[in-house]
C-alpha cells in the first residue's frame, strides 16, 4: 500500500491534474471516481494505473478486481489520496487515462464548434449534451479549456469515450466545414431566425461562443447562419451550455422528424 504522498506514482498523478503541460507531455489525463472510472472501463481506452483506498473497494469491489487483473491497481491511504485527488472529498480513486489520438468519422455531418469557451463546467457540460444528442464530433477552437482537465472531465460524465474532441486551430476548423460540405450555424442572443424556424436537419456546424465575447472574426469567417433561442423573459442571454444543450436537441428533433416524415 501506498502511504507516502511523495511516492513517484502519487506526485505524477497530482502533476496531471494540475497542469495542462503534463498532460499534454504525457499523452494522458485523470478520471475520478468510481462512475467515470466504470465508464472508462467500458469504453476501452487504455488504462494506465489506478490508485484506490480500502474504503472505496468495500463499496465497488467488482470495480476494482478489474483493475486489479489488469495490473495497474494500487492501494493508498486516505490520507494519500486526498492529497493526490483534485477535489475537497475525493471518492477514493483515481485512473490515469491514455489519451487516444482523436480522429474525425468518415461520415460527419453532425459537428459542435465552440469558439473560446473558457469555462471547464459549462465545457464539460457541452461535452456531455453533445455525446447524449450524438454528436459526430467537437472542434474547440483557441481560447477553449483544456478538454482534459479534471473539472472538464468530470462534468463530462464519460463524454470524453464516446465523442471525438479535437482542439485545432481555425484553419483546420475551416478545412473540416469544407471538406464535409457542413452548413455554419452560429448560436446569437438576438439575431437570425428562431431555431424552431430553421432548417437543421442538414448536415451542419454549431457553432457556439465564450461566456464573455461570443464567437470571435474567425467564427464569422465561416459565414454561419445566425440562429437565436426566443426569451420573453427579461435576461439578455443565456448561459453558453444551457443554449448550446437547448439548440443540440432541437437538431435532434427536427433530425428524427424527418427520418419519420
Amino acid at each position: 500500500m501506498i502511504s507516502s504522498v511523495r511516492n513517484p506514482k502519487v506526485q505524477h498523478i497530482r502533476g496531471l491534474q494540475r497542469q495542462a503541460k503534463r498532460r499534454a507531455e504525457a499523452g494522458s489525463f485523470v478520471v475520478d471516481g468510481a462512475r467515470l472510472a466504470e465508464e472508462a472501463l467500458r469504453s476501452g481506452w487504455p488504462l494506465r494505473m489506478a490508485l484506490f483506498t480500502a474504503q472505496l473497494a468495500a463499496r465497488h469491489e467488482g470495480l476494482v478486481r478489474a483493475l486489479q487483473a489488469r495490473g495497474v491497481a494500487e492501494e493508498v491511504s486516505t490520507a494519500v489520496m486526498a492529497a493526490a485527488s483534485d477535489t475537497q472529498t475525493p471518492q477514493g480513486i483515481l485512473l490515469e487515462i491514455e489519451a487516444k489520438g482523436a480522429a474525425l468519422p468518415k461520415l460527419l455531418n453532425f459537428v459542435l464548434i465552440l469558439d473560446g469557451v473558457a469555462d471547464p463546467g459549462n465545457l464539460g457540460t457541452l461535452l456531455r449534451s453533445a455525446a447524449a444528442a450524438d454528436c459526430d464530433a467537437v472542434l474547440l477552437a483557441p481560447g477553449c479549456a483544456d478538454a482534459f482537465s479534471p473539472k472538464v472531465v468530470r462534468s463530462g460524465m464519460g463524454a470524453h469515450f464516446h465523442q471525438p474532441i479535437l482542439a485545432q486551430e481555425w484553419a483546420a476548423i475551416s478545412k473540416v466545414v469544407r471538406q464535409y460540405d457542413l452548413q455554419s450555424f452560429l448560436a446569437e442572443a438576438w439575431k437570425g431566425e428562431p431555431y424552431d424556424k430553421q432548417d437543421l436537419s442538414k448536415p451542419l456546424a454549431l457553432i457556439l461562443g465564450g461566456e464573455a465575447r461570443g464567437a470571435g472574426h474567425e467564427a464569422a469567417k465561416l459565414n454561419p447562419q445566425p440562429v437565436q433561442i426566443p426569451m420573453p423573459g427579461s435576461v439578455e442571454s443565456l448561459n453558453v451550455a444551457a443554449a448550446g444543450s437547448i439548440l443540440l436537441f432541437e437538431i435532434v428533433r427536427q433530425r428524427q422528424q424527418a427520418a419519420h416524415a
